[in-house]
């Protein structure tokens, strides 16, 4: 069994939860979040005896460092905590574009700080920052997370400064098939996807996992910005 325990903030749902199942079979010890204690809990008794669950919400980012209090030191961070939003020009919406920018502006970069002291200065500690394929593949309304998926990589590229040898790594998943958002939509949605993807299949949550876990546990990777998409961006 690892003696490894990572916190994956936003692991109570879709991808994030998927990585810390895939942990947990591996014999990581895990830290679920959740803004709701209840559901933190309910997850991590699902995950087994290895894993525990914390509530946070990092939109408000004045109150992390007390949430995370009873976090113990830690061998990894995911970040993967995300919202999304279309926010066109034409109907701007400040306070939307306000939640969305601390969200993952500023309660990324609030949980690192307030984590500092419980990550293992050492090369096999590693964070990742999820962005997403929007920071340069926008779409009508896009613009509030297209800035803050390139503001994922700026904050990567200075903590990865500022923490070596912690390692530093951005994840920017592309259309992701059977997650949960996308395996939602009516059907034929996903085709015009499929079709502009080399190969003709999208990729799955699967591949964002392995992804993560590579950029977690890879002890030469640092300030590396990977992309999840199967190639999509070439077509």
């Amino acid at each position: 069994m690892s003696e490894r325990t990572i916190l994956v903030v936003g692991g109570s749902s879709g991808i994030g939860l998927a990585l810390a199942e895939d942990l947990v079979a591996g014999g990581d010890r895990v830290i679920v979040t959740s803004r709701s204690q209840e559901t933190a809990d309910e997850v991590a008794a699902t995950l087994g005896e290895r894993a525990t669950g914390v509530a946070v919400d990092i939109s408000e980012p004045e109150s992390i460092a007390d949430a995370l209090a009873s976090v113990p030191r830690i061998d990894g961070l995911v970040l993967g905590a995300i919202e999304r939003d279309a926010n066109t020009i034409r109907e701007y919406s400040i306070e939307r574009a306000r939640r969305l920018v601390t969200l993952k502006l500023v309660g990324y970069t609030a949980t690192v700080h307030a984590l500092l002291d419980r990550l293992t200065p050492s090369v096999d500690t590693g964070i990742v920052l999820f962005g997403g394929r929007a920071k340069d593949a926008p779409y009508p309304g896009s613009t509030t997370v297209s800035t803050i998926n390139g503001g994922v990589d700026g904050i990567m590229n200075t903590l990865a400064l500022e923490l070596a040898p912690i390692r530093v790594n951005s994840l920017h998943p592309g259309i992701i098939g059977d997650s949960p958002f996308w395996a939602s939509k009516p059907e034929g949605v996903l085709d015009v996807y499929e079709n502009r993807t080399p190969g003709g299949k999208l990729a799955t949550v699967a591949d964002v996992v392995d992804a993560t876990k590579f950029l977690l546990f890879n002890r030469g990777v640092s300030a590396h910005s990977l992309y999840v998409d199967r190639g999509w961006r070439i077509t």
